[in-house]
């Protein structure tokens, strides 16, 4: 299935989540350290990317859709610097800023093509903050035609269930990237993405694909969504809907790093369901998008001639 490169050049996507600074230092590696069994890193090259949140509505906007990133963020130096990035995409930012907060940064150091060491930078944000994002939120609905949450626990959607209901009542299909063992959080979601790993922290182990389908449709029952999609890297993606379940397989192709495949995928379902597809016309279209997102270094995007090539 082909759609016009005008048709999602409509679509408006509203993103609202946990955001973060991916920060990268590559380096020659030419001796241990005298101090330590650790290697010394020489650093020649630094780079600074959209991480979390904002890498998702990065990708909806290289696939060509209009998009609006709403998030919490700390007032400090990575902050300003972020904005600043996401800016450059023609993504609307509404940034919210807690001073006591740290925005989350994420520094990986990366010696002979091989990430070495992950350091986090992060803290929580304070619940009346969060409350004026609600508020702003329901300033944005009315003029997005799909509503994806990027959870990455970091505590920047505290009031989604609320945001939910709102986005329901105003009839906008919801995509959550969900976090954590609870989800109940996402009732009435229009679908969630977990991977196995993800999942398995919800349902427990299944020990037959019937399982796992028996597994999922409580799941879906008991929390009123329309569908589960489940990413399943080397196995592809299964939908479980109404109908029962489709499923998509992988793209065969060399697996370089699947950092933020899981956002190409969401950030590609959420622009084609903003743009009037179904679902289900949908996945195969977002499997192939984390199929070419896998064959790049670091969080990466996939424009709309790759896709459709």
């Amino acid at each position: 299935m082909t759609i016009s490169k005008l048709t999602l050049s409509k679509a408006r996507v509203l993103v609202v989540g946990d955001v973060m600074l991916d920060r990268y230092w590559y380096g020659a590696v030419d001796r241990i350290s005298p101090e330590a069994p650790v290697p010394v890193v020489r650093i020649t090259r630094e780079e600074e990317r959209c991480g979390g949140a904002a890498n998702v509505a990065f990708n909806a906007a290289t696939l060509g859709a209009q998009a609006s990133l709403l998030t919490v963020v700390g007032d400090d130096e990575a902050s300003h610097k972020l904005e600043a990035l996401v800016a450059t995409t023609g993504i609307r930012t509404h940034f919210g800023r807690d001073a006591d907060l740290k925005t989350t940064v994420k520094l990986r150091v990366i010696g002979r093509q091989q990430q070495l060491i992950r350091l986090d930078f992060e803290n929580t944000p304070k619940s009346e903050i969060l409350a004026t994002q609600t508020a702003t939120f329901a300033q944005l609905l009315p003029e997005h035609d799909a509503v994806l949450f990027s959870d990455y626990g970091k505590g920047g959607l505290a009031h989604v269930s609320d945001m939910i209901a709102r986005a329901r009542a105003a009839g906008k299909p919801i995509l959550i990237d969900p976090k954590g063992s609870d989800y109940s959080r996402y009732q009435n979601a229009s679908v969630i993405t977990p991977n196995r790993a993800e999942l398995q922290q919800v349902i427990g182990g299944w020990s037959s694909e019937d399982d796992l389908r028996t597994k999922v449709h409580n799941l879906r029952e008991q929390l009123k969504l329309d569908a589960v999609l489940l990413t399943r890297s080397e196995e592809g993606m299964t939908l479980f809907d109404a109908a029962g379940q489709l499923h998509v397989s992988a793209q065969a192709r060399e697996v370089f790093d699947v950092t933020g495949a899981g956002d190409t995928v969401i950030a590609t379902m959420a622009t084609l369901v903003g743009a009037g597809l179904s679902l289900r016309d949908a996945v195969p279209l977002a499997n192939r998008a984390g199929g070419l997102v896998v064959g790049k270094f670091g969080t990466a995007t996939v424009s709309y001639e790759e896709l459709f090539a």
